[in-house]
Parts: C-alpha cells; structure tokens; sequence
C-alpha cells in the first residue's frame, strides 16, 4: 500500500481506514495490471469481480437493495482512490456503476429500485449514465434529445455521446428534453433498457485510455412512464444531484492516479544509477519530488475535506469544485514528473507511467471540464457580494 498515513486525518473514521486496507489487499490480489484487447470483456469482469466481493454496494445507496443505506461520499472517494492506483479499469467500473445507478438511488421509485439496484451492487447488471450530447457537453440546457408522451409512454428522439457503458450497460439513465419550461427545468430523467427498440449504438468511440465508451441513438424509443426518475421536468435536478455525489470522488480517481505516479517515479529515482549515484542524488529530482509529494497532498486535503463535508450534509458545491479542479490538474502534472524521471522508458507504450499519463487525461473533461469548475468556484466566491450584482 502507498503512503497511508493520510488516513490519520481526522476526516475519517476507523470503518473508513478498515474499508481502505481491506480494498487495498484484496486489490492486490484480484486485480491485473495486464489486459487483454477486449476491453468490453475486461469491464463486465470487472464489475462481476467487484459486484461479488461487496465493493459495489458502496456505490449504491437504498439499504435494502444489498447496497449501503445511503451513499457516503468517503467511501466513495476511498475507493476510487485505491482502486485508480491499482487499475484504471478497475475505478472506471466501480465508478460507472455508481454514476449509472445514481439517479434511481436518490430519486427512483421503490420498484425501480427493487429491479435495478440490488443487481447493480451485486455486477449483475451494468449501468450507465445518458446526459451528453454531440452539442450539448457542459452546457446542458442546450440538449436537444427529446421525450414526448404518448399512450402512457415516453417517445424518445435524438442521440446521446460519451456515453461510458455504451454498448455494454444492461441499462441507462437518459435525460431528455420533455418542455415543460425553457432550459434545464424542461429535462426528464427515463431508465431505457438495453435492447429496447428504437435505442442503437449509433457507434463506439475508442479514446486514449481505452474504455466502453459509445454514442446512442434513439428512434421513436418508448418506454413506460413508470421508467422516468423523478417528476416531469425533475431531470436536470436528478442530473445535478447525482454529479454532485461522484464529483468529488473524479478528483478521489485522480489523487490514485497521482500516488501511484509518485511511488512509481520513487521507485524508478532510487534504483536508476547516473554518473556513479542514483537518480534520487541529484537536487533537481529531489525537487521534483518534492514537488509531486506536495501536489499529491494538497489534492488529498481538498478531496476529502469536500467528501467529509457532504457526508455531514453541507452544501459542497464550491469544494467539489475546487477538489476537482486541482486533483485533476495536480495529477495530471505529478504523472508528466514521473514520465520525465523515466526518460525514454516513461514513453514506452505498456509502462505504467505511460498508461496514467493517457489515463488521466480525460479526468480533467468529464464531469465538469477544469474550466467549468473555475466558474463555479468564482461563482460561489461573488454570489454573496451584493454590489457585485
């Protein structure tokens, strides 16, 4: 295990420090750093994996449906953490499951939660979360996917892009447009099951740090009224709600990137000799070091200050902002020190630090790219300054 002294912090309490060893050893155990090249295969197995070993239980709330009675938000972040340090396909199917399943944990009626989510805790069933669009990323009012009701059933038209699961997931969460008033108040929130018709792979995107990803397509799909989560026009609050759970913990998957980034780079500084010493002789390294060790503790600090905060209720929209904004940022600079202190072996396709360098790249897009969190925070910062306005 990494340096673990931060579990200290009094942020946590013993059920958290006993859930980050007991992941970190059974991680060591039953997660490879060696796939194969279908990824798909790779993410169900995943998601068997975890489902069958209790992790995914974390990622759902609703108590009576094998999951945690409500999502806390330290085990999340925890978790991510760990598991991101481990294998990046590890943390993407803890934390799909979670994302996908989100909104019927929060909002969803008691038999959408009896169908869904004691299946998604045990990785019997794949989830997915359905709210991008090809013009509508950040800005979502801008969604042009649309829903309109007929015969007691939703008919959906439009398509939906960057959809992780896609093309794998036994079920998605899709926000479509429905009018009850202009903007984000006129979204609603469906569950569409794979294999409805009228839904289709429109295609799969393969990205930098390879995952089922895919854009959807939907043909007058309907579906029953009794599959929308929440009320008529509730979706973008569903949305929100549910982004505002797993934020923080994109910043959590970003600080295990960069813990493992900086052991690795300790590893490689300490064994590498040069002119008669090694690499970690040399003030410029110890610099770096330095430096990397500096980032990846700052970042923990605002991670799980955030975390502790939601988890006693508190409003975390400023601090999710800011721990996502320099997590993501901070691990994507303590991966590219690394990448230097390997030199020629830190581009070599298959290396560890190779793989973090492309798989934290897209940490700092989605779910709120960096520059949307920097507005957030500055929103949060003038909203209160009453001559501002």
């Amino acid at each position: 295990m990494s340096d673990s002294r931060y579990l200290d912090w009094p942020f946590f309490e013993e059920r958290h420090r006993q859930l980050a060893r007991e992941l970190d050893a059974w991680a060591q155990s039953n997660i490879t750093e060696s796939h194969g090249p279908d990824v798909d295969a790779v993410c169900r197995a995943l998601v068997g994996s975890l489902g069958s070993a209790g992790w995914l239980r974390h990622a759902v709330g609703g108590g009576s449906y094998g999951a945690t009675e409500v999502i806390d938000t330290r085990s999340i972040c925890l978790i991510r953490e760990t598991l991101a340090r481990h294998d990046g396909l590890a943390d993407f199917a803890f934390a799909m499951q979670g994302l996908g399943s989100g909104a019927i944990s929060l909002q969803g009626t008691p038999e959408q939660k009896d169908r869904y989510l004691s299946r998604v805790a045990a990785g019997q069933a794949i989830a997915a979360f359905a709210l991008s669009e090809p013009e509508a990323g950040s800005d979502v009012a801008a969604m042009q996917c649309s829903a309109h009701i007929e015969d007691g059933q939703a008919v959906l038209n439009g398509e939906k892009t960057w959809i992780s699961n896609g093309g794998i997931a036994d079920f998605y969460v899709v926000f479509a447009r429905t009018g009850e008033a202009p903007g984000a108040r006129g979204i609603s929130a469906f569950i569409v099951d794979a294999g409805t018709p009228g839904l289709e792979i429109a295609k799969r995107i393969d990205v930098i740090a390879p995952h089922p990803l895919a854009q959807l397509r939907f043909t007058q799909c309907r579906v029953p009224l009794s599959q929308r989560v929440g009320g008529a026009g509730e979706g973008f609050k569903v949305a929100m709600r549910t982004l505002d759970v797993f934020r923080t913990s994109v910043a959590a998957a970003a600080l295990g990137f960069a813990r493992r980034a900086l052991d690795e780079a300790l590893t490689r500084a300490t064994t590498r000799k040069m002119f008669g010493q090694t690499l970690a002789d040399f003030q410029l390294t110890q610099a770096k070091l330095a430096q990397m060790a500096t980032t990846v503790d700052s970042s923990a600090l605002l991670v799980y200050r955030a975390a502790w905060q939601r988890d006693r209720g508190q409003s975390v929209t400023r601090e999710a902002a800011m721990a996502k904004f320099v997590a993501t940022e901070g691990a994507q600079q303590v991966i590219d020190s690394a990448v230097q202190i390997f030199g020629g072996l830190g581009v070599v396709s298959g290396n560890m630090v190779e793989r973090l360098y492309r798989e934290i790249r897209s940490l700092r897009i989605y779910e709120g790219a960096s520059e949307v969190q920097q507005l957030i925070i500055a929103r949060e910062l003038l909203k209160d300054i009453k001559p501002w306005k």
